[in-house]
């Protein structure tokens, strides 16, 4: 009797159904084939998750593989993340596959390979070139991305910041301002866009004593002005109106349920000449290092940045090259696929230019956009980079899916959403740990790397040692292929000498 209640509900709701799907106008797919027509919505919803787990191959799916994703979450947990049974890539055919050439002796003496914390500082100061009062060295070349919270969820935000505590690293706020989720004790580098969000007058312009109070308020390290980012390049930011809580408007200065749409260019400053002049009110009044990050598209700017830089009385920093591989949030599809240079060919322009007025050597260069994987970051290393900074990756130590949810604030693992439910199921406790592991991970990962070179820091290794295969019959350099001159992508004589002392002096405490 029981079991024909049951049925005869059944029954009932499936018709109720059909009889909606036939009435209806919105899609004619139902209305051909009620109930019926569901399915294919059903499919296309999970669509993604099982081309992930049942579709594709382990090489195949983007942005992140399965081996790749496989690494980062074996990594994050601190379980086996070796693979057996030899390389899955199409080596006899693959294109643009990035080979490291390891030597059969060392330079000099190797880094700690059992260094439980994988300790990998900065090869260059961060503002000691320009004698910012509050210049320092980086004690991690892996550091946190700029991911803002109102993107992210303020339990995402609280492990990722715990996380780079217990790893030594630097954490990025992102545009959207210091939240109290990024006071877990982590290093800050506190990043302005064009919303000035945290430091911003009520119309929306730039307060420098807003700016002030937010960095004496935390562990600020240094300060990033957005110019724009790899994911949406000359856009501006978009947080929707779901996203925006009455948290984030009092952290943000804006207002609760609506749009929030950054500007696509900053109003503080309208050219390379007055941002230079920003970048030196900044540093004089905090005392920290100033820097800029950019996503690369036309080369004027980065050419007229270089030429008043070489007259030495201001410049920036660091400069952060984001590849259009990058995107953590919401972005015109458009924008993400067809906007703004990949990071190897973007980062080795704008390293070029600086290397043909011979200015490496006076600012730090970070990159990112999908560098969080150690091949990735390999390449950074040999064409110039200081640092890295990693994002989606961190994303995925903590337990994201890559669901690609992002933009629709129905982030399953409540990483980028602002639903009190969803993001009730990340536990920042764990989860910081598991960031720390990763990122301690990708570093003694570079670690190894060099000492396979033969050489002691990632920051030594050259566009020489890497080359870029086309299947098994072509081979070139990192430096042919990007046109590297001879010394390109190296460090200067004295940073290397100073580098290589601070490492043996450090061994020994290790």
């Amino acid at each position: 009797m029981h079991a024909r209640k049951i049925g005869a509900v059944a029954a009932t709701a499936v018709a109720l159904v059909a009889a909606r799907d036939l009435v209806q106008k919105r899609h004619a797919l139902l209305r051909n084939f009620p109930v019926l027509g569901h399915a294919r919505y059903l499919l296309e919803t999970v669509g993604p998750e099982l081309r992930q787990y049942i579709v594709t191959s382990n090489e195949e799916e983007r942005p992140f593989s399965r081996d790749q994703r496989s690494w980062i979450y074996a990594s994050a947990k601190e379980e086996n993340n070796y693979f057996g049974f030899g390389t899955e890539v199409d080596v006899e055919h693959v294109q643009g596959h990035a080979y490291i050439k390891q030597r059969t002796f060392a330079a000099g003496a190797l880094p700690d390979a059992h260094d439980p914390q994988a300790h990998l500082p900065s090869a260059k100061v961060l503002g000691g070139p320009r004698g910012r009062a509050k210049a320092f060295r980086p004690s991690s070349v892996v550091n946190i991305s700029a991911m803002s919270f109102g993107s992210l969820s303020g339990a995402a935000i609280t492990a990722l910041n715990k996380g780079a505590a217990l790893a030594g690293t630097m954490h990025n706020t992102g545009e959207g301002g210091l939240s109290e989720y990024h006071r877990s004790g982590g290093d800050i580098v506190l990043q302005i866009g064009t919303g000035y969000f945290g430091c911003r007058n009520e119309d929306g312009s730039f307060n420098l004593d807003k700016l002030k109070e937010v960095v004496a308020s935390a562990p600020v390290r240094a300060i990033e002005i957005k110019l724009s980012q790899g994911a949406k390049p000359g856009l501006g930011g978009m947080l929707p109106a779901a996203k925006v809580t009455p948290e984030i408007a009092a952290i943000r200065g804006i207002s609760v349920g609506k749009d929030c749409a950054s500007p696509s260019r900053h109003s503080a400053f309208g050219d390379v000449d007055s941002m230079l002049d920003f970048v030196e009110l900044l540093a004089a009044e905090t005392g920290l290092p100033v820097g800029v990050k950019s996503a690369v598209g036309e080369m004027g700017f980065w050419q007229e940045l270089a030429t008043l830089m070489e007259h030495g009385d201001r410049g920036v920093d660091f400069v952060t090259v984001d590849g259009s591989e990058g995107g953590t949030g919401a972005a015109p599809r458009i924008f993400a696929d067809s906007v703004s240079l990949p990071f190897r060919m973007g980062f080795s322009r704008v390293y070029g230019t600086f290397a043909e007025l011979g200015l490496t050597d006076r600012l730090t260069f970070i990159g990112s956009g999908k560098l969080g994987l150690p091949e990735n970051a390999a390449v950074a290393f040999a064409l110039g980079a200081d640092m890295v900074n990693v994002a989606r990756e961190a994303m995925l130590s903590i337990g994201c899916i890559q669901s690609q949810k992002c933009h629709t604030d129905k982030c399953p693992t409540g990483i980028a959403t602002q639903n009190p439910w969803l993001a009730h199921g990340l536990d920042p406790a764990s989860k910081s740990a598991r960031a720390a592991a990763y990122l301690r991970t990708l570093r003694k990962e570079l670690t190894k790397v060099s000492s396979a070179v033969g050489v002691a820091h990632p920051a030594l290794i050259t566009a020489n040692d890497i080359e870029i295969l086309n299947g098994d019959y072509e081979a070139r350099t990192l430096a042919g292929v990007y046109g590297y001159k001879d010394g390109w992508g190296e460090l200067g004589p004295h940073l290397a000498t100073d580098l290589t002392e601070l490492l043996t002096a450090a061994r020994p405490t290790l």
